[in-house]
């Protein structure tokens, strides 16, 4: 990462957008999750036919991260973003309709577009976070994250009140469809064209000074050829795999795994999410001091520490609390790899490496904790979670390929956004 640099109002803009916009997909987020059993008992449906209908939501957020690297080497992260945005909208007023008229087919469907948007919008961001960084010379993807992490603590909180007053769940989600709309409008408008496009710095045909062709599949693979960026996607794997486990497996975690009550599992979990935002929004010092390899295998351990303290522990408190280990551990791992993929790289060469490092991530926080259910059903869930624990062990061995590197001496930031150096 080069020297730090004073910004300008352009640049500070840029980024306040990206943090807003990020803030405003985790409140959307944990309003849907805090708002599911309520959407149950509209449709009537059993737990299992509940589950078909989240399918929805996975479907549509792999299809949303596995293309949307490939459109932002061909239009770029705004365009991307714009597209993502206005699904994510789109989305939850289908979601709100469909809950509102009791039609499970229509929450299926907004679900698939609520994914396909947010898939689409996170890569994109983790690209133009990356760009930042390299502009300001500063790390700014763990803030990035910390503020979806944020988002999440304060829809969760706004879905619990209003679960409690009984407000109308399609009312609900309707109303923070408006606000999405209106921060995604903004954040269009602040975010500079041509981020990770790849016309920015190849000729036409989409070839380099050498004559080789960068774009399409080739591109998305051909950087996996490289042994730091495996090592990185393997780290990024783990660490997505660890968030991943507790988002989706926590709350079930302690009420069956420690006899705690259902409102204990939900207080557990806002407190994992509180973790996670502190950690995200204090590790860049952190990582300005002792660099991403030793902060990365440092939050590897102390996650560990907290996975297997709520594993092997008998003791439900001393498992809830080791749950803030477990947050402060997970926190930076994503955002750190993220941002070391795309360094020492010309910037079309960092868009792909960071698209492909984000999509390893994601598919591994969104399928890889779902399987754990299968484990759980033969082993317990508890035992289940050795699989994160391990997981965590191995990222902690790899994390020196995290080191940085000497920057390329090419233009850090695209041609199209070159004002704002």
């Amino acid at each position: 990462m080069k020297k730090p640099q004073v910004m300008d109002a352009t640049t500070r803009r840029w980024r306040a957008a990206l943090f807003l916009f990020m803030l405003a997909t985790g409140v959307s987020m944990a309003s849907w999750v805090a708002r599911t059993p309520a959407v149950r008992d509209a449709l009537e449906v059993s737990t299992g036919s509940m589950g078909l209908v989240l399918f929805g939501l996975s479907i549509g957020s792999m299809a949303g991260v596995l293309v949307s690297g490939g459109l932002v080497r061909k239009h770029g992260g705004r365009l991307v973003i714009t597209l993502g945005a206005g699904l994510l909208v789109a989305g939850l007023l289908v979601i709100a309709g469909g809950a509102a008229l009791e039609v499970s087919g229509g929450v299926f469907g907004g679900l698939a577009l609520f994914g396909a948007g947010m898939g689409l919008a996170e890569v994109a961001f983790n690209i133009e976070g990356a760009a930042v960084e390299r502009t300001v010379g500063r790390p700014v993807l763990p803030v990035l994250h910390g503020c979806f992490s944020l988002g999440t603590v304060v829809g969760a909180l706004l879905g619990m009140g209003l679960t409690a007053v009984r407000f109308p769940v399609g009312w609900h989600l309707a109303a923070v469809a408006l606000a999405v709309a209106a921060a995604g409008v903004w954040t269009v408008r602040a975010v500079p064209a041509g981020t990770g496009r790849e016309s920015a710095e190849t000729g036409e045909g989409g070839r380099t000074g050498d004559g080789a062709r960068t774009g399409g599949l080739r591109a998305q693979v051909g950087v996996w050829r490289d042994r730091r960026l495996v090592l990185i996607g393997l780290i990024v794997l783990a660490m997505a795999f660890a968030e991943g486990s507790a988002n989706d497996w926590l709350p079930l975690l302690m009420v069956d795994g420690h006899g705690t009550s259902a409102t204990a599992g939900s207080l557990t979990f806002m407190l994992f999410a509180a973790a996670m935002t502190t950690g995200r929004f204090t590790g860049g010092p952190l990582l300005v001091r002792y660099g991403p390899a030793a902060v990365v295998r440092a939050s590897a351990v102390v996650a560990a520490v907290g996975v297997a303290l709520v594993i092997f522990s008998d003791s439900a408190l001393l498992a809830g609390a080791a749950v803030v280990l477990w947050g402060l551990g997970a926190s930076l791992g994503f955002p750190v790899t993220i941002s070391a993929a795309g360094e020492g790289a010309r910037p079309v060469d960092a868009s792909a490496r960071v698209a492909a490092v984000s999509t390893a991530g994601y598919a591994a926080f969104l399928v890889g904790p779902p399987s754990l259910g299968f484990l759980a059903d033969h082993v317990g869930l508890r035992n289940a979670m050795l699989v994160v624990l391990l997981l965590l062990g191995g990222a902690a061995l790899i994390t020196g390929a995290l080191r940085r590197r000497t920057a390329s001496p090419v233009a850090e930031v695209p041609s199209a956004q070159s004002d704002l150096v």
